[in-house]
């Protein structure tokens, strides 16, 4: 299968995502990377940017419509070909939304790599890399194929 570096990212439930915004950045003083109001979420990176995550989704928001949601930092190429792993064990891939999918996923406000698949608890499991060059927020989440290609405004990835 797909070998897992370490776990990327964690996510929790919260009540308030205000209230827990002000916990996780202002008293634990944990960086915010990310906030998305119509989706009731937030993102902090542990550590460095880029390096670990903790996300914060309001009441049911989020990729955990499933039970439970985690990441594994995986290498890049191995994310890309994971699509073609999970349909050959029986598994669809899924993006950012629970969708089976034909490919990864770029989470261009990090910007990452991304494919999803369900355990058989219906657990949301994604494997992750990061990817060089500068966060793009502005584009939102794109098909791998679209930023390989240099959507990103850089060179294509090789």
């Amino acid at each position: 299968m797909i070998a897992a570096r370490r776990v990327f990212e964690a996510h929790l439930t919260v009540r308030d995502l205000e209230r827990s915004m002000a916990f996780y950045g202002d008293v634990l003083g944990l960086t915010r990377a990310h906030h998305v109001p119509e989706r009731a979420a937030a993102f902090y990176w542990v550590g460095r940017p880029g390096e670990s995550m903790l996300g914060l989704w309001e009441g049911g928001h989020g990729p955990q419509r499933t039970v439970s949601h985690v990441a594994f930092e995986a290498a890049p190429a191995d994310v890309v070909g994971a699509p073609a792993v999970f349909r050959a064990a029986g598994m669809p891939p899924l993006d950012l939304h629970g969708r089976p999918c034909e490919e990864a996923v770029v989470l261009a406000w990090m910007p990452a790599v991304a494919v999803y698949v369900a355990d058989p608890d219906g657990h949301l499991i994604e494997y992750l890399a990061m990817l060089a060059g500068p966060a793009r927020p502005d584009l939102g989440v794109m098909p791998w194929s679209a930023w390989a290609r240099g959507a990103s405004g850089g060179a294509p990835v090789p």
